[in-house]
């Protein structure tokens, strides 16, 4: 699950990090409002959208003056903002965050995250501040600082002063970076995240460490733990499909591709994708309808993955390990009777009551295509596809 800008702020308030002022505005004079309520003289105003690169896509604008900032929040406000994280349809902006300018000296990349090669949290810095860190990672790595943190002993003060010291701080400077990196290391276990980055942090002419930018994802496996963090969910930030599938416990991700997959397991999901993609031809979805499917979730798989317009052709690949093929089979007779599927279906039904489950496809009269293995089905689907 992840938050808004506004939000990890908020979250980053409540453990002592310091931020600039800001106030999250729904419309265009509320964010006048908040430029004049934070005073000053230069604001900056952010689209809050579940996306990086808002800057490069116009979503962050600096403004000298009140008018500039609601002709700001004008053109973000009610607009949809594609950038290189979102797809070509980008992301709507319901909300923007009006924020005191800073005076920037220097900017620092920061972060917490899993390294999953080690299966420790790793505390990552660099002094290419503002950029992208998978390019400072491919271009320079050697500006990339990294300390691996043993779970018994938790994140050491002297790894943090190693990350200051690598970073060029010197003094006051050097005990502010650990106090962050110790409140960040914190918040990463306490409300169970998977990544928290600032990127900047930045170094004011003063010489005070702020964080610019806020990011936080966390587990949503760990949601339940956290009523507060589970307030911020934006659900016109998540793919609507996507939703509707988490309504009825399907694990759903839409793809670019022609071809709806419909099985039971991640790990034979992911076959059966490759599978399609090494015949020819191009995943819609992918969709583990879980180890113990009924016949009302395959019901609600067939409406989701048709409500997807792109779909030429379904593959349902089941294996009845926990299920019984036989129910799993009722369903899809049923499902197709009353979703009206008006594709081609392709099905592969092996285990549990396997035989009797193709027996109920024989005699449902449906056009259903049965196939006698994975690579049989995916060859069948693909050329129905096309």
């Amino acid at each position: 699950m992840n938050l808004h800008e506004y939000q990890a702020k908020e979250v980053f308030r409540q453990y002592g990090i310091p931020v600039p002022k800001g106030i999250v505005a729904a419309d265009v004079p509320a964010a006048a409002a908040a430029a004049n309520q934070l005073g000053g003289s230069v604001w900056v105003v952010k689209a809050q959208v579940h996306a990086g690169g808002r800057g490069k896509a116009g979503g962050v604008k600096l403004a000298r003056d009140v008018e500039t900032v609601r002709a700001a929040a004008q053109g973000m406000l009610g607009q949809r903002l594609v950038t290189k994280q979102t797809d070509a349809a980008g992301l709507p902006v319901e909300r923007v965050y009006v924020e005191s300018g800073s005076e920037i000296e220097r900017e620092i990349y920061l972060s917490l995250t899993l390294n999953r090669e080690r299966g420790r949290i790793a505390l990552i810095a660099s002094a290419a501040g503002g950029m992208d860190i998978e390019e400072v990672a491919a271009h320079t790595p050697e500006k990339i600082l990294t300390a691996t943190i043993d779970p018994a002993a938790g994140l050491q003060p002297y790894q943090c002063r190693q990350i200051a010291f690598g970073l060029g701080f010197k003094g006051k400077q050097v005990e502010e970076l650990q106090s962050i990196a110790m409140a960040l290391y914190r918040l990463y276990l306490e409300k169970d995240a998977s990544l928290v980055e600032v990127n900047p942090l930045i170094v004011t002419k003063k010489g005070a460490l702020v964080a610019l930018d806020a990011k936080i994802n966390i587990d949503a496996s760990a949601v339940f733990r956290h009523k507060d963090i589970a307030a911020y969910r934006d659900p016109s930030q998540e793919d609507p499909m996507e939703r509707r599938a988490a309504e009825h416990d399907l694990n759903y991700v839409s793809l670019d591709g022609n071809i709806a997959c419909m099985v039971n397991g991640a790990g034979l999901a992911m076959a059966t994708m490759d599978l399609i993609q090494l015949h020819g031809g191009t995943p819609a979805n992918f969709l583990d309808v879980g180890g113990g499917a009924t016949a009302e979730r395959v019901t609600a798989a067939f409406e989701l993955i048709l409500s997807n317009p792109k779909v030429r052709a379904i593959l349902v690949n089941i294996f009845g390990g926990i299920v019984r093929c036989d129910l799993i089979a009722d369903g899809i007779v049923n499902a197709v009777k009353k979703v009206g599927v008006k594709v081609p279906v392709v099905v592969r039904l092996e285990g549990t009551n396997a035989d009797k489950a193709r027996e109920t496809l024989a005699k449902s009269g449906l056009a259903i295509t049965p196939a006698s293995d994975l690579t049989d089905a995916a060859t069948k689907v693909v050329g129905l596809a096309k």
